[in-house]
């Protein structure tokens, strides 16, 4: 894995997110009209505040779509924690020709959700995942 690199927007967005919340921020990343950022462990109540509250603002300030996911040392629970509220029923990390790859198995139901509008939600967590753990790809499978 290489260092993580931030753009200048990126940064802005960081801190006002921080600034807005008082959560601490570990990463941000952009797909079309969504920014992801990933909260550091322990910090998730006060990225989301009260009944969102907090999420609710910085969207507004922002004028974009926001997917805060909280940050874990281990692999499969933070892979868990990048498709939150939805529950990831079984994991497996894989190599192949070099690459790791995570395949998540999820209710039938919500794959569609999991994946997210024009596949947004899905890429923003391909993202983080290679950026924070190595891993090229995840597979979504419905059960």
């Amino acid at each position: 894995m290489e260092k993580i690199r931030l753009n200048a927007t990126e940064i802005k967005y960081i801190t006002l997110f921080e600034n807005l919340t008082g959560a601490r921020i570990k990463d941000c990343v952009s797909e079309k009209n969504t920014i992801g950022f990933l909260v550091e462990n322990g910090h998730m109540g006060l990225a989301i505040g009260k009944n969102g509250s907090n999420v609710s603002r910085v969207m507004k300030v922002i004028g974009k779509n926001i997917i805060v996911v909280e940050s874990f040392p281990e692999v499969k629970k933070f892979i868990s924690n990048l498709f939150q509220p939805f529950k990831v029923r079984n994991m497996r990390i894989l190599e192949e020709d070099g690459e790791k790859i995570a395949i998540i198995e999820v209710n039938k139901k919500d794959r569609k959700k999991v994946i997210g509008s024009d596949g947004v939600r899905i890429k923003i967590a391909k993202k983080l995942a290679e950026r924070h753990f190595g891993i090229s790809n995840i597979k979504v499978r419905a059960i």
